[in-house]
């Protein structure tokens, strides 16, 4: 199905709204209307998943360190991920997606673009596919999604937090030049928090201060990412939705609950770290290359270390003993250590291996 770049393009991008959190107040009524959050541990130094949006009006969200969250919102109730039942859901609503186009791009479990500019209902309005879906959705898994519509994959996304939760929102060809002059440049995609105290210094506040900048001088202010800036104050977007995004890695990480300094005990985690990368590997027909060590010490700087084999492997002995060997290049065993992992890249999914879907393997927070 050819997507075209004329301003007719119609693209959806669907974002469910709170998604771990609102499966677990789905599954479990007794959390319903309060203050819920989903991992890490109030005890423990573990990271939060997700927030419901009671839990959020404490200030609480997601990649908070648990320890905050219970200082922020004592009453919270916090529970474990269940990714099992995430990833059935997440496939449910997906099947709903392509009912409808196959052009759908899936970012996580929770979010997706989808481009019916020509869809499978022969539907021409992309506001009543929206409604539709977030119907659908509703009736068939009893969660929230929010819409955003416009013509290109950047104001799409921007529509989707216009109107949360259970919103829907259309930025239109005629409207979009206005819509961004107006939007504050905190809430550009792609703009985060540090690009944006940046940017405020220079002046730069809304889309229609943005515009007056030229490329050149963004671009020495900000490197490459410069002529993005300068796109999107434009509202030019030329992304595809790419149905068929392949997976770049493979890995594993967990947070202790306690900083870790015995040598011989990190060399036998990384064994058991290694063994549930390979597992999951081998799930998908997958194997790599590239094998990346993270070390995160106890004051939290973090270090990664690569190395990359002549052939492909998703041998549990290799990566640990690839893993071992990187991990004298870091100061472990010297510093006391708070986070390990392991990933593997350069992975053989085009080159004869399974397709894999764009889905997060969720890293166990301890």
């Amino acid at each position: 199905m050819a997507q075209k770049h004329s301003p007719q393009r119609k693209v959806i991008h669907i974002d469910m709204d709170a998604f771990y959190a609102s499966v677990e107040q789905r599954d479990f009524p007794e959390y319903r209307g309060k203050p819920l959050v989903v991992g890490g541990s109030p005890q423990g130094r573990g990271v939060i998943a997700a927030a419901s949006y009671e839990a959020r009006k404490f200030g609480i969200h997601s990649a908070m360190p648990a320890s905050r969250a219970v200082r922020l919102c004592p009453s919270a109730i916090f529970v474990k991920p269940r990714f099992d039942v995430y990833k059935e859901a997440s496939q449910k609503i997906r099947a709903i997606f392509l009912d409808y186009t196959d052009l759908v791009e899936p970012l996580s479990l929770d979010e997706a673009y989808l481009d019916v500019t020509e869809n499978h209902k022969g539907t021409p309005s992309a506001t009543l596919i929206a409604r539709e879906i977030k119907k659908r959705i509703k009736e068939e898994t009893g969660l929230t999604a929010s819409a955003g519509i416009s013509e290109n994959k950047f104001l799409a996304k921007i529509a989707s937090d216009m109107d949360k939760p259970d919103g829907i929102y259309l930025i239109s060809p005629d409207k979009a030049e206005a819509f961004i002059e107006e939007l504050g440049i905190g809430k550009f995609h792609g703009v985060g928090k540090a690009t944006q105290e940046k940017m405020e210094r220079l002046g730069i506040h809304t889309g229609k201060d943005l515009k007056t900048w030229d490329e050149v001088e963004l671009v020495k202010q900000f490197g490459k990412s410069g002529h993005h800036y300068y796109r999107i104050a434009r509202g030019i977007d030329n992304r595809l939705v790419k149905p068929d995004r392949i997976r770049k890695s493979i890995g594993k990480e967990r947070t202790f609950s306690e900083d870790v300094s015995d040598l011989e005990w990190i060399e036998n985690f990384l064994d058991e770290l290694a063994e549930k990368v390979s597992i999951s590997m081998k799930k998908l027909d997958a194997a790599g290359k590239t094998i990346t060590l993270k070390v995160r010490y106890k004051n939290f700087d973090t270090v990664t270390r690569s190395q990359t084999l002549f052939q492909y492997t998703n041998s549990k002995e290799e990566l640990s003993s690839v893993a071992k060997t990187l991990l004298l290049e870091t100061e472990a065993g010297e510093r006391e250590v708070r986070l390990l992992g392991i990933s593997v890249s350069s992975l053989n999914l085009t080159e004869g291996g399974i397709f894999g879907e764009q889905l997060e393997i969720p890293f166990k927070k301890y």
